[in-house]
């Protein structure tokens, strides 16, 4: 079997290799287990070096997702699995409209032309994301049935690729699994062109001793899983059984709901003696207007009843970072 990922060498993608390899089988087109016999991770840029914890099985290739003809290329052969992952998100969104929809539309239509080619109704799980919610009707919590009226460029971009890969399943062309992503946490490196990057950088720069620069207020509510929950949902996600879906196949994975100041909290209670970094509040008024038109708070019951794993605590999480990137 052929496992594509798209974004591939960004942190989730990444994750999500590393699982896959480790886990050694997923199903296929014809339902039954499949061995992982090529990865294929594809983004706009190959790294400097081969990140850690890639096997011979694994190839990184570099160029353009707008590109069809090479998208095609790589997605293709019988048994065939794709993860697509690439975006440009949300602030970046907001500042380059025209690079959003190349990458985020014409990217992701040649992703789903390229799974419509292949043989074998492949499965493609596509990376939505919680910003598809959003307006003045918005409920307090929002849930797999909530309508759809995202607020931000980047939300209506994966708005529409939900709406795309229920009409590309329906055809029967491919067999779509969404998964509407919370805000991932914590993620290492540095910070991207997430307006929802400082949830991130809250636990990580003061453990990594380094100032974190807040850009919106310490009451901000955000709805947030950690990133070995998420990979891990992933998988069982792309494994369900397709007429568990029905006609809606994007769903909301399981999250947990916090303010800034509770993420503090959690890290203060997890560091115990650690030596952190300073938090400053350093108000960004467009980070804010973009976070004001998420939800604070998300079910996910149809998750929940496939079995998706979901986060116990925000302390939970940030030990997995600890152990993981700050002490491993």
């Amino acid at each position: 079997m052929k496992v594509v990922i798209t974004g591939g060498t960004g942190f989730l993608g990444l994750t999500l290799a590393r699982q896959l390899l480790q886990r050694g089988t997923l199903t296929g087109p014809s339902g039954a287990p499949e061995a992982i016999e090529r990865l294929i991770l594809f983004d706009a840029a190959s790294p400097p070096e081969r990140p850690a914890g890639l096997d011979e099985r694994a190839e990184i290739v570099a160029g353009d997702i707008a590109d069809g003809a090479l998208v095609r290329a790589l997605i293709e052969g019988e048994a065939l699995a794709v993860f697509h992952f690439a975006s440009v998100v949300s602030a970046g969104a907001e500042q380059d409209f025209d690079l959003a929809l190349k990458v985020n539309l014409d990217g992701g239509l040649n992703v789903l032309e390229a799974c419509r080619a292949a043989p074998g109704r492949p499965r493609l799980l596509f990376a939505s994301s919680i910003a598809v919610f959003g307006g003045a009707a918005m409920p307090a919590t929002v849930g797999d049935d909530t309508k759809i009226t995202p607020q931000g460029t980047y939300g209506v971009t994966k708005a529409i690729g939900e709406q795309l890969l229920n009409d590309y399943t329906r055809k029967g062309f491919l067999d779509g699994r969404g998964a509407r992503l919370p805000t991932v946490i914590v993620r290492p490196g540095v910070p991207n062109k997430a307006a929802s990057s400082f949830a991130s950088g809250v636990f990580r720069e003061p453990l990594n001793g380094q100032v974190c620069e807040l850009p919106v207020p310490l009451e901000t509510r955000m709805v947030v899983a950690g990133y070995r929950t998420v990979v891990a949902a992933m998988i069982a996600l792309h494994e369900a059984p397709s007429e568990a879906l029905g006609d809606d196949r994007t769903i909301n994975f399981p999250s947990l709901s916090a303010t800034v100041a509770e993420m503090i909290a959690s890290l203060k209670r997890v560091a115990g003696t650690r030596p952190l970094g300073e938090i400053r509040q350093v108000p960004d008024a467009a980070i804010q207007a973009i976070c004001a038109t998420w939800p604070g708070r998300a079910r996910a019951e149809r998750a929940d009843a496939l079995g998706l794993p979901r986060d116990p605590d925000l302390d939970t999480i940030v030990r997995a970072y600890i152990e993981d990137y700050v002490e491993g």
